[in-house]
C-alpha cells in the first residue's frame, strides 16, 4: 500500500537532522528495490501486491547508524496486483480514489540499533492522505562493492505491520484482513554527484 516504504524501507536509518559528517548519500536502485505487501482474503488464501521501481536516498553513517536517514516517495498507481480488475478497485473511491501525482512517502524520523547488521527504523508513513509513525525491523544484508558497477553498494531487508483501517482504507475489515504484512528489500549504491559525502 502507500510506501509502506520504503522506503523504502530500508536501512539502518535515522533523523534527516541528524546526519553527520560521515553519513555518505546512497541512492536507491529501482532495478532492485521493491516492496511486496500480502493479506488474507476471506480465509481462502493469501493476497499478494507489489511496488517496484521506485526511488530514494539514504544518507548512510557506516560508524554510527544511528544517525543515518532514508526518504522514499512513489505514485500510489504504481501498484502491481497482477489483475487489473483489482488494481482499478484499489484506485476507486472505496479505497484510495487515486490521482496520477498521488504519493506514497516515508520519511525515517529515529532508529534503535538491536545488533550488529540490525536496527528499528522508525518513521513517517504517508498514506491514503494519512500520515502515520511506523516502525520498520531492518537488516543490512551486505556493504561492499557492486561487481558490476565496482562502486559502493549497501542491500537492506525489511518488514513491518500495518492495519489498513488507520489509513481510511478499511474496506471489508476484518473478512478481508485489516492487518497488511509488508516485506521491503533494497538496492543502493553511491551517488555519482561528488558531494555524496555531506559537509
Amino acid at each position: 500500500m502507500k510506501a509502506l516504504l520504503l522506503t523504502t524501507a530500508l536501512g539502518l536509518a535515522a533523523a534527516a537532522t541528524s546526519a553527520t559528517a560521515d553519513a555518505v548519500r546512497f541512492d536507491l536502485d529501482p532495478s532492485h528495490s521493491q516492496i511486496v505487501f500480502t493479506y488474507d482474503h476471506f480465509g481462502f488464501s493469501t493476497t499478494y501486491g507489489m511496488f517496484s521501481g521506485f526511488e530514494g536516498r539514504i544518507q548512510f553513517d557506516a560508524d554510527a547508524p544511528e544517525a543515518s536517514s532514508v526518504e522514499v516517495s512513489f505514485p500510489v498507481t504504481t501498484m502491481l496486483t497482477g489483475w487489473e480488475e483489482r488494481f482499478q478497485h484499489f484506485m476507486s473511491p472505496d479505497f484510495f480514489a487515486a490521482t496520477e501525482d498521488e504519493m506514497v512517502t516515508f520519511v525515517s524520523t529515529g532508529i534503535e540499533v538491536t545488533g550488529k547488521d540490525t536496527a528499528l527504523i522508525t518513521g513517517d508513513l504517508t498514506l491514503n492522505g494519512v500520515t502515520k509513525a511506523v516502525v520498520l525491523d531492518a537488516r543490512l544484508n551486505a556493504a561492499g562493492t557492486n561487481p558490476m558497477t565496482q562502486t559502493e553498494w549497501l542491500g537492506f531487508d525489511a518488514t513491518t505491520t500495518l492495519l489498513r483501517s488507520d489509513f481510511g482504507l478499511g474496506l471489508f475489515a476484518p473478512a478481508v484482513s485489516d492487518e497488511v504484512e509488508v516485506r521491503i528489500s533494497i538496492e543502493a549504491g553511491i551517488a555519482a554527484q561528488q558531494d555524496a559525502r555531506l559537509d
